[in-house]
């Protein structure tokens, strides 16, 4: 596959999110949160997404130049409407204001509904253990239902991620990101562009039955991604669609209309400093030391080493950030028509892209 530079690549997507409306900040802004997605191998949710986003934001489910608007402000305990914005910028300065009251007052609770996609979650929960903060993230997506529930043979939810960050003591942190839905759809998505088949044990065809071809996540006539871990996963799901959605108001998902391209998240944050609750000590000493413990297992076969979660994101990272970031010929030409569309000559994205 072709390989990107990141800065170059940023800058073709910038100029397409520019020709949506988009001021330079959010631009910019949008285009640095999805190539960091493709940075950390999380194709799925990098730039391959922006055909979608400029679909969302011409049927009018994107609105651009957006911010968190608040609902409810208890001080520790507060709530946000993202005004369905991109949920780029929306998410960055909801991170913002929840950070800053955990640093006032020890912990944040915040929900916020209607943004639009989230993108990465992974990359809040990094923003808050940066801020020596501990994050919990459950969210909900209001599009296309893709996920059949345990037992059932047809679509009825969506990926519906969980996260957490851990900041550790002198080490970098753990960061858990994954969707409930056995693979995110987006994985899906880059398997049938790349025209790759996947395991059956992720996705089921429009009779219920175990597939491994991608094109019943991506065409119609439409199957369903499996939960992780059967029952679990499903239970997990349940999780995030009430308190990512629900208890935020941003709604849940209870519709068979596939009609719309628009992806709005629900997102509950738990943010909590460690320093605040007279157990610093302990706590930064028993992190350290299990994931000690957790490292010194003997590897077993068909592995290099045991790895902690975040650990694969940041390998990757590094490699890419030598080496170039992997797009596959058929997404780029998706990239290039959501240009087209936004009025933007291929000439200059390409130009830009391969600078």
């Amino acid at each position: 596959m072709p390989l990107y530079q990141k800065d170059s690549l940023g800058k073709a997507i910038e100029i397409i999110v520019r020709a949506g409306g988009s001021d330079a900040r959010e631009a910019k802004i949008v285009a640095e949160n999805l190539v960091a997605a493709n940075l950390t191998g999380h194709d799925s949710h990098g730039v391959g997404m922006i055909p979608r986003y400029i679909e969302s934001l011409l049927e009018g489910g994107l609105v651009v130049n957006q911010h968190p608007q608040f609902k409810f402000d208890g001080g520790a305990m507060i709530s946000l409407d993202g005004q369905q914005g991109y949920g780029q910028v929306i998410g960055l300065e909801a991170m913002e204001i929840g950070i800053g009251r955990a640093k006032q007052h020890g912990m944040c609770v915040m929900g916020l509904g209607r943004a639009h996609h989230l993108c990465r979650i992974g990359q809040w929960a990094e923003q808050a253990v940066a801020a020596g903060l501990i994050s919990l993230h459950f969210t909900n997506v209001i599009s296309r239902s893709i996920v059949a529930p345990f037992g059932g043979a047809d679509a009825r939810f969506g990926t519906n991620p969980m996260t957490v960050g851990i900041p550790i003591p002198n080490q970098p942190p753990f960061i858990l990101d994954m969707a409930t839905s056995a693979v995110a759809q987006g994985k899906i998505r880059v398997a049938h562009n790349k025209r790759e088949k996947v395991s059956p044990d992720w996705l089921i065809d429009n009779q219920g039955q175990p597939t491994p071809d991608p094109k019943f996540g991506v065409v119609e006539p439409f199957g369903a991604l499996r939960t992780f871990g059967l029952h679990k996963g499903y239970g997990l799901a349940v999780v995030c669609e009430l308190l990512g959605g629900a208890l935020t108001g941003g709604g849940t998902w209870h519709s068979d209309d596939r009609s719309k391209k628009r992806v709005w998240n629900g997102m509950l944050t738990i943010l909590i400093d460690p320093q605040r609750m007279g157990t610093a000590e302990v706590f930064g000493a028993e992190t350290t030391a299990f994931l000690e413990s957790l490292r010194k297992s003997p590897v077993a076969p068909g592995f290099d080493k045991v790895r902690i979660a975040g650990e694969p994101e940041r390998e990757t990272r590094a490699q890419r950030e030598r080496d170039g970031i992997p797009v596959d010929q058929n997404t780029w030409e998706e990239i290039i028509a959501a240009g087209a569309k936004l009025k933007l000559e291929r000439e200059a994205i390409d130009k830009l892209a391969n600078a």
